[in-house]
């Protein structure tokens, strides 16, 4: 396992280092194809192709700052298929977070399904602490 956080003075980064490792891992996931866009506003956009997938079976979620779409496909158990060159598989596709994203809204038109991401002001915490005697209470 690499150590990408094995300094002295990064305290409590574990977590981070998890979630990168994990992240690694889904890189070389190719299905469904998917665009990261700039919005004007400063946040995002991320436009996954979904052709196939109905509303009901595509699921958006924020899990501890991680953005997880999964699409379950209902097909019809009594097709027959000649020929087979549309995917309609199973897939989850996940997003780092950073802090002070978060998902404003999600669509799908057209078999594409867009998720806005806006960046709100994170406040600086500045925090004194008392130094005490040394002696317990």
């Amino acid at each position: 396992m690499t150590r990408f956080f094995n300094s002295p003075f990064l305290l409590g980064f574990e977590n981070l280092e998890k979630l990168l490792e994990r992240t690694a891992k889904n890189a070389g996931e190719g299905y469904p194809p998917y665009n990261i866009e700039a919005a004007e506003n400063g946040g995002l956009a991320i436009t996954l192709a979904v052709a196939g997938f109905a509303r009901e079976e595509l699921g958006v979620t924020v899990e501890d700052h991680q953005l997880v779409i999964r699409g379950r496909s209902q097909e019809a158990e009594y097709k027959r298929f000649l020929h087979r060159g549309i995917a309609a598989r199973q897939f989850l596709r996940s997003f780092v977070l950073a802090e002070g994203i978060e998902v404003s809204s999600a669509a799908l038109k057209n078999g594409l399904l867009r998720v806005d991401l806006v960046r709100t002001q994170v406040q600086p915490d500045v925090r004194v602490i008392e130094i005490s005697n040394g002696e317990q209470p």
